[in-house]
């Protein structure tokens, strides 16, 4: 009979609370319900309600005596749509389990949590299931305009701990203008997360879309019997073993038939032997392996040139053609679209038009004939790029190819080449010393010199007195082991972040670890084959950059010969 009064005496202090919770935000979008050890519902303790915006959670309002909750042990921010964004406050750990997957989360860690996911106040101790309620859309005679403004609203999910605002909010409700988004960079959309999460994402159809007369696939590791249904192509698949050579051989270049509605596709496959994959081959198909003259290096560029009647669409990206890469990590593309020049009359080039003949010309593949309807037929060879007009570019294209490189190469290729395009620059003078993030999904076997020589060419410009920005100080993101066993893959994600241990465990490395985080996109378990270099200053970007180029010497090559030679091992492709 006691504990049967000492309940009803808790659930009427909640229900005070929950009026008080409802009367600052007028929505109660769920609750905090206790489970036992067996993760039944503990009947013993009263069910917390949850009102949308923040909600603190901790010996405040839990009836729970165990010393190591604090009085402000979490912070759960709900809202209408399922979704809320959990923060450790107390020095403890908490974990989150959703599904089959248990994150543990330190202090100052947030992550983005579910209907149906538990929350372990202490590891293993405290089981709370988070419930949503369906919420009912008030009529029009119902609402307010204090109801519905959107200023208002934005305040009451932002999360006090954050600077800001809530950013997982933000990107939920990110639309960019179809004017725009050509211009933008994109993520690849990811299986298995919310509907926000995928916003403004696109898939592989998304890219490779519409009537392509001509096409040039460039990349690392294709899977043919994925990718030919994927892009719709006519060949029939038992034409299409998949074959190749080595893992370091590219998915090049492609011309259509003439008449049909497919790109004609240019690649190398690792698996079988490329004698195989020649004879199969449909007759529209071209194969070529760039040259490698330097030991260990690959062709590891991702990128496509579909051209069309209308122009030419240029995609620079992070995803090998699997399907893994397209559908279970972070990834990303930047792509945008430029018209035919005026035949009769072309224009004047610009600097993306130089990088890039100048990159395909160093890839060296035989020159092969198309006949584009109502244009004629044209030899496709580097300088046919030339006809395109570049000149909304939106990107300066930076390239490594293999070689030493001296004289005026000496700054054409990998981060020399940055190097350059960085010194020609204008930036804000917020940016002076600012820091660097280097992310990236492979690790090489690296210096400190190289290093300090890497990051001179991170912190190149000049600000807007002319002064140099000076050298700004990178972190290194890269996921833990942690993260790779709690990934939407489990430890089979580690496949795709290699690196030996003797390359991760030096020393002078220890002061540039940060940690992996992406709540705001909800991408904290789908890991990272993106990479992405940039500098910046708090939410502010200088610059950014989207690579296939890892963290290694063989992608951005090393200076040699007192800094008069530069040494790249590998084929690489960024847009800046």
């Amino acid at each position: 009979m006691s504990r049967w009064f000492s309940v009803r005496v808790l659930e009427a202090r909640h229900q005070l609370l929950f009026m008080q919770q409802s009367s600052m935000s007028g929505i109660v979008v769920g609750h905090l319900v206790p489970l036992d050890d067996t993760l039944k519902q503990d009947t013993s303790l009263p069910k917390l309600p949850l009102s949308q915006g923040p909600n603190t959670i901790g010996r405040a309002n839990i009836p729970l005596s165990d010393k190591r909750l604090s009085r402000k042990h979490l912070t759960l921010t709900a809202s209408t749509d399922g979704f809320a964004t959990l923060y450790v406050e107390g020095s403890n750990p908490v974990v989150v389990k959703s599904g089959e997957q248990r994150k543990k989360l330190t202090s100052s860690e947030h992550v983005s949590i579910a209907n149906g996911d538990i929350i372990e106040l202490i590891p293993g101790h405290h089981f709370f299931k988070y419930v949503t309620l369906p919420q009912k859309r008030p009529s029009s005679h119902e609402s307010t305009k204090e109801d519905v403004n959107p200023k208002k609203m934005r305040r009451e999910v932002e999360p006090e701990h954050e600077e800001g605002g809530n950013c997982e909010e933000a990107i939920r409700n990110f639309r960019v203008s179809s004017d725009k988004l050509p211009l933008t960079y994109q993520l690849l959309q990811v299986q298995g997360l919310p509907a926000w999460a995928n916003t403004s994402c696109v898939s592989i159809r998304d890219v490779i879309q519409g009537d392509i007369v001509v096409a040039i696939l460039s990349n690392y590791m294709v899977d043919i019997d994925w990718l030919l249904p994927e892009i719709g192509a006519p060949v029939p698949l038992t034409s299409l073993l998949p074959n190749g050579s080595a893992k370091d051989n590219p998915l090049n270049m492609n011309q259509m038939r003439d008449g049909v509605n497919s790109p004609k596709l240019d690649f190398f496959h690792r698996g079988c032997h490329c004698s195989n994959l020649e004879r199969r081959k449909p007759a529209n198909w071209i194969f070529h392996k760039p040259p490698l003259p330097i030991a260990y290096g690959t062709h590891h560029s991702k990128a496509m040139l579909l051209v069309y009647l209308q122009g030419v669409r240029i995609i620079v990206h992070t995803a090998n053609l699997i399907y893994v890469d397209w559908n279970n990590k972070t990834q990303g593309l930047w792509m945008q679209d430029f018209p035919w020049k005026d035949l009769n009359n072309p224009s004047k080039g610009c600097g993306f038009e130089t990088d890039l003949v100048d990159y395909l010309s160093a890839l060296k593949w035989p020159e092969f004939s198309a006949n584009i309807p109502a244009l004629g037929n044209f030899k496709i060879n580097p300088s046919f790029f030339r006809k395109f007009d570049y000149s909304s570019s939106a990107v300066r294209l930076i390239a490594s190819v293999p070689g030493y490189h001296t004289g005026p190469n000496l700054k054409k290729w990998g981060h020399m080449k940055l190097r350059t395009v960085l010194e020609e620059s204008i930036f804000e003078k917020e940016f002076q010393k600012s820091p660097l993030i280097y992310q990236f999904s492979s690790l090489g076997s690296l210096d400190e010199k190289w290093m300090a020589e890497l990051k001179c060419s991170m912190s190149s410009g000049l600000s807007e007195d002319k002064r140099p920005l000076g050298i700004g100080e990178p972190l290194i993101i890269w996921p833990t082991v942690e993260d790779v066993r709690c990934s939407l893959e489990g430890y089979a994600a580690g496949n795709a972040i290699p690196s030996p241990h003797k390359n991760v465990d030096k020393e002078f490395l220890k002061k540039y670890w940060a940690k992996w985080k992406a709540s705001h996109t909800g991408r904290c378990r789908a890991m990272p084959h993106i990479k992405t270099f940039l500098r910046y200053n708090g939410q502010k970007l200088a610059w950014f950059l989207l690579t296939s180029a890892n963290l290694s010497k063989a992608a951005w090559g090393t200076l040699q010969k007192n800094n008069s030679q530069l040494m790249v091992r590998s084929y690489e492709v960024c847009v800046l």
